[in-house]
């Protein structure tokens, strides 16, 4: 059975989106960037399809114009990409495909096909939350940035259902951004 893990970048106040640049990329660094690349690691990239629009926005011209991230970009457009998307879908960018069905059921499916090891998403955080609340979703990083963002669409919103979720592992890098690996809990941890 296939892994699947989800990575996002946060501000302090729970921000993910819009306006990342502001700020994300005054805190990116060449260990941060290590760490971001080796959550790309996967058989299948699973996308919603607001985020497979805007990497396939950007990744094909990055690898063609041949710059330092070119062989990142080559890589994504290697990998098989998969997109969830309600309404039907044409693709450019290579190896792309539609997610068929259900998401849930036709994650399961996915997450059960031996040809698969593992599964990541980059963004994409109304998959990301529907695959948590069906135990699909094995591992979540989130890289928590020094900053806020004042506004944007957060991970978790407001009235939704609990969560409980449990910490793998952190790591901190040198502009201070910090690596939180989770996996999903069943319960909260005893206490009062």
């Amino acid at each position: 059975m296939a892994t699947i893990s989800a990575s996002l970048f946060m501000a302090l106040d729970g921000g993910i989106d819009p306006g990342i640049g502001e700020w994300h990329f005054p805190y990116f660094s060449d260990d941060m960037g290590a760490a971001v690349g080796a959550t790309h690691e996967a058989d299948v990239m699973l996308f919603g399809r607001v985020t497979y629009d805007s990497f396939a926005g950007a990744w094909p011209e990055r690898e063609a114009a041949g710059g330092e991230d070119a062989e990142f970009a080559k890589h994504l457009g290697d990998m098989r990409k998969v997109v969830a998307s309600r309404t039907p879908q044409e693709f450019s960018w290579r190896n792309s495909e539609q997610l068929q069905g259900e998401l849930a059921e036709a994650v399961a499916e996915l997450k059960n096909d031996e040809s698969v090891d593992r599964i990541a998403l980059s963004g994409s955080v109304s998959v990301v939350r529907q695959l948590l609340d069906a135990g699909l979703l094995d591992e979540l990083h989130l890289f928590l940035h020094p900053a806020t963002a004042g506004s944007g669409q957060k991970l978790f919103a407001d009235g939704e259902p609990g969560r409980h979720l449990r910490l793998v592992s952190s790591e901190a890098y040198e502009k201070g951004v910090v690596h939180l690996v989770y996996a999903p809990a069943d319960d909260a941890p005893d206490g009062s």
